[in-house]
């Protein structure tokens, strides 16, 4: 069996572009990672959806199917 063919299991900074930081673990090779979500500024998480509606696409899939799915 070979010896030492794991890579290495450190601590890495995970920094989003919202502010939140924390620490995770992992075998990359850096000490610091940047995303631009997380789970503190999510839409699914916090509960607070942004739509970004252009041409007013939104109401009108609305208005024709609106209905649809109600009971």
């Amino acid at each position: 069996m070979k010896t030492d063919i794991q890579p290495a299991y450190k601590d890495v900074t995970v920094a989003c572009s919202c502010g939140n930081q924390f620490v995770t673990k992992s075998t990359m090779g850096k000490d610091n990672f940047h995303i631009e979500v997380c789970s503190q500024c999510h839409p699914f998480y916090t509960g607070k959806q942004k739509i970004v509606d252009t041409a007013g696409r939104v109401d009108k899939f609305n208005q024709k199917f609106g209905g649809f799915f109600k009971r």
